[in-house]
């Protein structure tokens, strides 16, 4: 959900990267499951809420986006990776 330059500065430990235009045109592909857990996380938090929204309104029932975003979790000193 962050840009290229974010990620590479850094990311939650174990995400994975999607460009912002490919996600719900590839979501169905890659997770078929419409109940897998999905968190979406952003800079901020404000990027990924529209995102989370939108595929829950495609029928995945368990999507999330992280409140405070990256910022918030480097902040508490959780695990990131570059």
């Amino acid at each position: 959900m962050r840009s290229d330059n974010e990620w590479k500065a850094g990311h939650a430990r174990g995400a994975k990267h999607r460009d912002r235009g490919e996600i719900e045109a590839e979501i169905e592909e890659q997770v078929p499951d419409l109940g897998q857990r999905i968190i979406y996380c952003c800079g901020g938090g404000s990027r990924s809420a529209p995102v989370a929204e939108s595929l829950q309104n495609m029928g995945y029932t368990n999507v999330r986006s992280m409140t405070g975003g990256f910022r918030d979790w480097k902040a508490a000193g959780l695990p990131t990776s570059l």
